[in-house]
């Protein structure tokens, strides 16, 4: 390690001194959460806000998740100026992008051990979006974060081409991945072989989104058909050893959903979700997994017009071509060319700037009228184009970030 990098490590690591097994809030047992746990899930607080997640913590619960989005909550509300600061004097004459990267690093792992220290949990943290397209960086800046608390923190990395590639690094290297932002059974098919992240994850409240915003339909049950099916596959690759990777249902949008996937690998909830659910505990339709919830759509709509298969389903054409894969000798463009040529050019797409300045302006889920026409051809697919409108959306709240750090800073 570098001695800057050095110094960086030593400077966020300085006031913790956390003993693991022992966290500073005492969890208490929950009768109902254990039922939720007893079905065989995992159960995570998506959130960076200590004092949310204090009022709902429990025996029950083991990880937090944070992400450029809720990581800039805390930032902006100028709780961490001082830290900012003191860390630019650590930085030395570094290019001011440079600068705001490092401590927007820093403000990252920082934020990420106080929840360590508050909840002896472990913690997703993720990473910068300007690393996303980039695969060494992605694993240079993975590998740091792992080795500030390799007890505890589990790195995030978004899934993009570059993203499949630098995962596939990370984990042989050792080091746990939650692969983020995938959105159907294919994404995370792929991640599981290629890659074989510890997690993946289903965006589902994204998905019906997509579906109630733009007057499809209510809205209901498309995220949580994609995620029974990813969940599926994914147990069938455990069970036939060709992957360890585990599902997570994430972008939980309500109480509702929790109760109706009880027994999924894993749930990440938002605490407004996590609080709605233990208000009203909602029944377990035990067991789920093979039992898909219709999806109600306005008349004259059909799944075909927008989504396809490509949520739910992964083919026997688009499995031989992942088994066919030469990972370690494809660059990202590469491997999107891999998937064209095989027959799904929607499942990787090259996206072109007017692209991304459209799905940018739609803000977090997309206008499907500005699509339809490629979603119908299978030009794009639905997973695609909302894992590129995530993405996005991560990038305007980590600029958000980045601004406070230049505005603090006066760089």
């Amino acid at each position: 390690m570098s001695t800057l990098k050095q110094t960086i490590h030593e400077f966020v690591r300085r006031d913790f001194k956390h003993t693991f097994g022992k966290p500073t809030v005492a969890a208490q047992p929950d009768p109902e959460w254990a039922k939720l746990k007893a079905t065989g899930s995992r159960l995570w607080l998506d959130t960076g806000d200590l004092d949310e997640a204090g009022k709902l913590w429990n025996t029950s619960f083991d990880a937090l998740t944070t992400n450029n989005t809720l990581l800039n909550k805390e930032i902006q509300k100028g709780i961490y100026d001082q830290l900012m600061a003191e860390a630019a004097g650590i930085l030395g004459r570094l290019d001011p992008q440079t600068i705001v990267l490092e401590v927007a690093f820093i403000l990252n792992a920082y934020h990420a051990l106080r929840l360590v220290d508050r909840f002896d949990a472990n913690v997703s943290v993720e990473l910068h979006t300007d690393l996303s397209h980039d695969v060494a960086r992605t694993v240079a800046y993975g590998k740091r974060y792992f080795a500030i608390c390799p007890e505890r923190f589990i790195v995030k990395v978004p899934l993009t081409p570059a993203g499949y590639l630098a995962a596939r690094q990370l984990v042989q290297a050792g080091i746990p991945i939650n692969f983020t932002l995938g959105f159907s059974a294919r994404h995370n098919y792929v991640a599981a072989l290629l890659t074989n992240p510890k997690f993946c994850n289903v965006f589902m409240g994204r998905l019906n989104a997509y579906v109630a915003d733009n007057k499809l339909g209510s809205g209901e049950n498309v995220g949580e058909k994609a995620t029974l099916a990813t969940q599926r596959e994914l147990l069938a690759l455990r069970q036939a050893g060709k992957s360890e990777t585990n599902l997570i249902g994430a972008s939980v949008r309500t109480g509702t959903q929790v109760g109706a996937l009880a027994g999924i690998d894993v749930f990440t909830i938002p605490t407004k979700a996590a609080a709605e659910y233990r208000a009203a505990p909602v029944p377990f339709p035990m067991p789920r997994i093979k039992d898909d919830p219709a999806i109600p759509l306005n008349a004259g709509i059909t799944l075909k017009q927008f989504a396809g298969d490509t949520l739910w389903e992964v083919p026997a054409k688009f499995k031989d071509a992942v088994a066919a894969l030469k990972a370690d000798t494809l660059t990202p463009t590469g491997l999107q060319d891999y998937f064209a040529q095989a027959g799904f050019p929607g499942f990787l797409p090259k996206w072109t700037k007017a692209d991304i300045e459209t799905i940018t302006k739609d803000g977090k889920i997309p206008v499907h009228a500005k699509w339809a026409k490629r979603l119908e051809s299978g030009e794009l697919g639905l997973d695609a184009l909302m894992n590129l409108s995530a993405l996005q959306s991560f990038v305007t709240d980590q600029t958000a970030l980045d601004n406070r750090i230049r505005s603090v800073l006066k760089l």
